[in-house]
């Protein structure tokens, strides 16, 4: 008899490789997926504004590394400093959901 296919869903892999949600490992994992997230949309929005890294930094009175650093999801971001680069340095709006 043949086996059925059995597709793995995200969730499936995410336990397999990560552990399951609320384990430590998962929880590391979970914290740098949005810092990549976080940075990734500063990168894009930033991109859009035709500004380079240190033009944002200039702006935002930080240092090119620290956006690169940023922008490759290498660094945790207080919430202050993401209101400085989005809000101030892109002329953007934060708005903050709990689900």
């Amino acid at each position: 008899m043949k086996e059925e296919n059995k597709i793995t869903t995200f969730d499936e892999l995410l336990d397999s490789k990560y552990g399951k949600s609320g384990t430590s490992e998962r929880i590391n994992f979970e914290i740098k997926a949005k810092a990549f997230a976080i940075g990734e949309l500063i990168k894009e929005e930033r991109r859009l504004a035709h500004l380079t890294q240190q033009e944002l930094a200039d702006k935002t009175g930080t240092k090119k590394s620290f956006i690169s650093r940023i922008e490759n999801g290498h660094t945790d971001i207080q919430l202050s400093t993401l209101y400085r680069l989005l809000e101030i340095g892109l002329g953007k709006k934060i708005s903050i959901s709990i689900a």
